[in-house]
């Protein structure tokens, strides 16, 4: 079990890197007003979902102990990137605010994922 659970990690990751993979190389753009969500940074934010929730159940499942208001206040946050990155996915440009507020949500999921013990 713990070699699945690694694997999902490992894939929770790369959905990690995905989205945010997707905001700074237009960090140059954004300052422009010329930022976009990216097809990429959608599919990072749904592979942060599948995987979160896919991890969730196998610790339960090996009966690890699970916060769940931890888990709660990443899977709103993960909720509300999804939400904007979505709706917004089409546009050519993206205000800059909003962009910058994905990236700044993603990374307060990071560090809510590592600090929050």
């Amino acid at each position: 079990m713990d070699v699945l659970i690694n694997v999902f990690v490992g894939l929770h990751i790369i959905g990690i890197a995905a989205l945010l993979g997707g905001i700074f190389p237009q960090l140059t753009a954004v300052r422009a007003g010329a930022g976009r969500f990216t097809p990429g940074m959608l599919h990072g934010a749904l592979t942060m979902l599948v995987t979160g929730v896919a991890l969730v159940g196998l610790n339960q499942a090996d009966d690890q102990s699970v916060n769940n208001v931890k888990i709660g206040v990443k899977l709103a946050l993960l909720v509300v990137i999804l939400a904007l990155v979505y709706v917004k996915r089409d546009e050519e440009k993206v205000p800059s605010p909003l962009l910058g507020t994905v990236g700044l949500l993603t990374v307060a999921n990071i560090f809510i994922a590592v600090l929050w013990t």
